[in-house]
């Protein structure tokens, strides 16, 4: 019998997880699909995109699928998923392609990611699709890989809540040459593809990220030995071992109206999930001192966005910014703080870089992690000259 919400049992989430188009993810949950209908299970397609496979089509024409509402935005008309229907026909399993899609504007919720919470709210079982770049804290990661800001992120914590997540892996050099064949995309799409996330040297890099991700979800890193995949990728841990033994972890953010916060909240943000930490992120201003407009709206979409990531948010006040930062931080017996470099051409020379040395004087206790703006420091030497 099919769950109903009133059982209170939710469904389960599983993720079928690549790091690029063509790997086979789709086809992959399209024959555990078939695999469960055979069984007895009711199964139904929400939400499927062929982008012309063959194979993969096959292997929906077996399944029932849920017809898509279709939505008028700005003179054309787009198909997506329908999300009551689905709760309508109420199946035990639903499957949906593209967890990070973002739904057109006006829909009752803004992703797509959100409408299959309701299905699993509503005990529908969900198998779903996404590549490694659309993780919310690898954005800067992918972002200096690539060379391709992602648009369409999720938050981490929505992964983590899956109950099963399984990467579907291909070799880089297996995956291009299906690019080549035009089993992958059209002639003139994949010619495109080639030119941005399908250079080999990318794609090892993404498959890299991948592989990473699903080894931390199921704990595979416990059993690892030697340097630790964290400190060989972050960089941020400055040779601190995962297995320290002087307590738990908890994180501490510095947010301000500074676009590097993003980055910074990312990073933090990753490294507090990889250690198990608790994660907080303030932000402190002067007694007295307004924000121009446009700096308070940046600030708040700084906080906003931790906040969606399940970061707990504070706004303090205080002369010093430095000492209500560590005197906070050891308040929350915080272990290691996080600060974004200094633009040091918008500071005038007596106070450059008098904030994060001062944190690190005070916070002699504690770790203080320094994160640079890559894109920034690079501006900077080209400008000065400098490297």
């Amino acid at each position: 019998m099919p769950l109903t919400s009133d059982s209170g049992q939710r469904g389960k989430l599983k993720i079928f997880l690549g790091y690029a188009a063509g790997v086979g993810k789709t086809y992959q949950m399209l024959k555990e699909a078939n695999e469960l209908k055979r069984s007895g299970r009711d199964v139904v397609i929400g939400y499927f995109e062929p982008h012309g496979r063959p194979d993969t089509i096959a292997k929906a024409e077996a399944l029932e699928v849920v017809p898509r509402r279709v939505t008028a935005y700005k003179g054309a008309s787009f198909a997506d998923m329908d999300t009551e229907a689905i709760l309508a026909r109420h199946p035990e399993v639903c499957v949906v392609d593209e967890f990070p899609h973002t739904n057109i504007p006006g829909s009752e919720r803004k992703k797509r990611w959100q409408d299959v919470s309701i299905l699993l709210d509503h005990g529908i079982d969900v198998l779903t699709t996404m590549n490694i770049q659309h993780l919310e804290s690898l954005n800067d990661q992918v972002w200096q890989i690539s060379g391709i800001r992602v648009r369409e992120t999720i938050p981490d914590w929505v992964l983590k809540q899956a109950d099963e997540v399984v990467m579907i892996d291909l070799t880089p050099r297996a995956l291009l040459n299906r690019l080549g064949r035009g089993v992958v995309y059209s002639p003139d799409k994949a010619a495109r593809a080639k030119a941005n996330f399908f250079k080999e040297e990318t794609l090892v890099a993404l498959r890299e990220l991948a592989l990473r991700e699903t080894a931390h979800e199921v704990n595979i890193r416990h059993l690892q030995t030697g340097e630790s995949s964290l400190e060989r990728h972050e960089d941020v841990l400055r040779g601190r071992s995962l297995s320290s033994d002087v307590g738990p972890e908890r994180i501490l953010i510095h947010v301000t109206s500074d676009p590097a916060s993003a980055r910074l909240i990312r990073r933090g943000k990753r490294v507090a999930d990889y250690l198990g930490a608790d994660c907080l992120a303030v932000s402190i201003l002067k007694p007295g001192r307004h924000l121009k407009s446009d700096e308070r709206e940046k600030l708040e979409q700084h906080l906003n966005f931790a906040r969606n990531m399940q970061i707990e948010t504070r706004e303090l006040q205080g002369e010093d910014i430095a000492e209500v930062l560590v005197e906070f931080a050891r308040r929350n017996q915080v272990t290691q703080i996080f600060l974004s470099h200094p633009d040091r051409r918008k500071w005038p020379p007596l106070l450059r870089r008098t904030l994060d040395h001062r944190v690190v004087h005070l916070a002699r206790d504690m770790r203080v992690v320094i994160v640079a703006d890559r894109q920034r420091t690079r501006k900077n030497a080209a400008t000065t000259g400098k490297p």
